[in-house]
């Protein structure tokens, strides 16, 4: 399948987590969001039992994610309320 190219823009602690994580993990950023993106399209069509993830604990993590925000469980912050000072000011 051809590849094709996305820019994304994440804060900065995102960015550094990411690359942390891959590097850990010894996969690239972009095995991170295919593998994330390839969860949500599985699980949008009703084949879940094919999650490719990596990590069990990532997997797991997201999972509780998504159930927390369907059933209204999420307290949502501002940047500032969970980093401190926005960073561009």
């Amino acid at each position: 399948m051809q590849k094709g190219h996305l820019n994304v823009s994440l804060d900065q602690d995102l960015i550094e987590f990411a690359r942390s994580y891959a590097q850990y993990q010894r996969i690239t950023v972009s095995e991170i969001f295919s593998q994330f993106i390839l969860n949500l399209k599985r699980v949008k069509e009703n084949e879940p039992t094919e999650i490719i993830l990596a990590d069990p604990d990532f997997h797991e993590s997201l999972l509780n994610t998504i159930s927390k925000v369907r059933s209204g469980a999420v307290k949502w912050h501002t940047y500032e309320e969970v980093f401190g000072e926005h960073p561009i000011q």
